[in-house]
């Protein structure tokens, strides 16, 4: 192997991570490791940290807080595009990569580390996201993936490992799901979900929130404001992004609201069954599909979708820092400049229903639109639309009426 006098370490202190301290000791001459964790909102999963990955061999630990940055500038702009991978997982552990990575460059240019390393596996997608990341902003910084190169095979030996050398965990063998939380999502995966046959045991999953049937028998009414597609407010109130997320949260879990069950197609070429937790995306993506229905017109609402599925993938597979991505994000600001207004919405058990929108931007004309008498739309011209409108059909339909009646001659 080759030899690296300092390395970083994207750190977690999760069970990967906890045993890569000690093997990269143990396989790179001693190396000094500078463990870097990026809090994008894992909250009490930062607990005690320091202390852990210093007494695994680490020099140092930089805890560095990304929440709202990671709201703000990664996950406003797949809200603002509508991005969704294959139009239901909405990118929480994908979108969280890229900004993690970016600051793992930062430290890792700072304190003159010869390489990075993290601990995503050679079958998952998190490898991609990381190193695209790093190869956009330090292609000159060499890598090391563990999963890549040492003889563990499965979350069991790494738990074998941690206990050879004393390091404590979390975890057990018997409620070993892997899980990924951040602000935005929680994720489980594993054991008894790894069979799409088995149906989840919600009441020993699920974190931020409840199932439907167990959420309230009455409705949860909430409005949110928006700004040019951003998110800014809630029943009236003012919030930052944090603070908003935080507290839908709250009240979608609460409601049973954002919970799915996919089996989504990883970059990697293979299949693979998760159960995510959005219950406040869920409800910020519902709100402002919302809002453009009356603030959009029909040909860029019709086109947008398409732009929402290229970036969901271009998010997914990692390809954050790329020209095409900040070339949509022109064209997404562009559309979201009437999309601003007020969302009302109805919580009941796990179902989102619409109860009312206004915007100052609105294309919606009541007196057009009414059944009633008007001015402006005169029905009488809708005849010479539909004999335009409809000319190729007829055009059609009388010329294969001919050839059938030369055909029967």
């Amino acid at each position: 192997m080759k030899s690296y006098k300092k390395v970083l370490l994207a750190y977690s202190g999760g069970l990967d991570t906890s045993i890569i301290i000690p093997w990269l000791k143990e396989n790179y001459d001693n190396c000094e490791v500078i463990a870097v964790s990026g809090d994008v909102g894992q909250g009490t999963e930062l607990d005690g940290l320091e202390e852990k990955a210093l007494k695994t061999g680490a020099s140092k630990l930089y805890v560095e807080d990304l929440t709202k940055e990671y709201i703000e500038d990664f996950i406003w702009p797949c809200l603002k595009a509508g991005a969704k991978y294959e139009g239901t997982y909405l990118l929480g552990t994908s979108h969280a990569r890229p900004i993690i990575a970016k600051r793992l460059v930062e430290i890792a240019k700072a304190e003159g580390c010869d390489a990075i390393c993290h601990s995503c596996t050679g079958k998952g997608n998190d490898q991609v996201r990381f190193e695209l990341t790093f190869k956009a902003l330090a292609p000159e910084m060499d890598v090391i993936a563990p999963w890549r190169e040492w003889d563990i095979k499965s979350r069991e030996e790494e738990i074998d490992y941690a206990e050879a050398h004393d390091i404590p965990l979390k975890i057990n063998r018997e409620t070993n799901y892997s899980k990924d939380k951040n602000v935005w999502h929680l994720s489980h995966e594993g054991l008894d979900l790894e069979s799409p046959a088995n149906e989840p045991n919600y009441d020993k999953i699920l974190e931020l929130g409840v199932s439907p049937e167990k959420a309230p028998d009455v409705p949860t009414y909430i409005t949110i404001g928006f700004e040019k597609g951003v998110p800014v407010s809630l029943d009236g109130q003012k919030m930052g992004a944090v603070e908003l997320v935080t507290k839908l949260n709250e009240i979608g879990g609460a409601n049973g609201i954002g919970i799915i069950d996919i089996v989504e197609n990883r970059l990697v070429g293979m299949k693979s069954r998760g159960v995510y937790e959005t219950p406040g995306g869920t409800i910020l993506y519902h709100a402002h599909e919302v809002l453009e229905t009356i603030t959009l017109d029909k040909e860029t609402m019709h086109f947008k979708p398409i732009v929402a599925q290229k970036y969901a993938d271009l998010v997914y597979n990692g390809q954050w820092f790329t020209p095409l991505r900040e070339a949509m994000d022109a064209f997404v600001d562009a559309t979201q400049q009437t999309v601003t207004g007020e969302v009302k919405l109805k919580l009941y058990k796990g179902n989102i229903i619409n109860a009312g929108v206004t915007s100052f931007y609105t294309l919606y004309d009541e007196v057009t639109a009414s059944f009633g008498e008007d001015e402006e739309y005169n029905q009488a011209d809708a005849g010479g639309f539909i004999n335009l409108f409809g000319l190729p059909i007829k055009v059609k339909a009388k010329l294969d009426q001919e050839r059938a009646a030369k055909l029967n001659k």
